[in-house]
């Protein structure tokens, strides 16, 4: 029987626990996908006595129907389309560079307005855990992992509230480790497999970071 999740920080505490064998080793590292999985890695870098940091990535929209991803790119130069998505929809390129462009200018202002000057972390050697508050089509984190795996981590490790089976299988194929708490065999949204889902503002995003960063020896 599938169930609701209660909201972002519980989904936090139990994924902590499913990573419990990853706690106190120094080269762990746990990077949230903004804004929503930002409370929930917080909650998992506290439990785990990791350092907090973020992965930016965007998604790209399909016109016509913005919540279905047909792509998604990262800050650092990375993107990724869904091939199946595009042809179904009959996207052509002047509308990819239209929703490419727009998100590029959101990543850029998140990336100055969360990070300012504060370096990258380096990820040699780390092991490295992605987390979001959910996965529907895995476009976006397919992203996070392929830009992660050009810093040459010793491991990286997917962990997710929700997901659906096929995107789960998809991952597995991409990254080392996926923990995923739910897989409902059908996922219209994220949003739907949650008690409480409200919108994480910027506001609470630069607080969690404020407080972890100002926990940093």
């Amino acid at each position: 029987m599938q169930t609701i999740i209660p909201n972002r920080t519980v989904a936090g505490h139990e994924l902590a626990e499913a990573l419990s064998s990853y706690k106190n080793p120094e080269n762990v590292i746990v990077l949230a996908l903004p804004r929503g999985g930002v409370p929930i890695a917080s909650e998992i870098a506290e439990k785990l006595n990791a350092p907090l940091d973020l992965l930016l990535v965007r998604k790209l929209g399909t016109p016509g129907y913005s919540e279905l991803a047909m792509g998604a790119i990262a800050s650092n130069g990375i993107k990724f389309f869904n091939e199946d998505i595009v042809l179904r929809y009959g996207i052509h390129q002047p509308e990819l560079d239209v929703v490419e462009k727009r998100e590029r200018l959101e990543l850029n202002r998140r990336a100055q307005l969360y990070r300012g000057k504060r370096p990258f972390p380096n990820l040699n050697h780390k092991i490295v855990i992605l987390v979001d508050d959910g996965v529907a089509t895995g476009a976006t984190m397919s992203v996070a992992i392929e830009a992660v795996k050009q810093l040459t981590p010793q491991k990286i490790i997917v962990a997710i509230p929700v997901a659906s089976p096929d995107s789960i299988e998809a991952l597995r194929q991409m990254a080392d480790e996926v923990i995923c708490l739910l897989q409902p065999s059908r996922l219209s949204s994220i949003g739907q497999w949650y008690a409480e889902f409200p919108q994480v503002s910027d506001a609470t995003v630069i607080n969690l970071l404020n407080q972890a960063w100002s926990n940093e020896s």
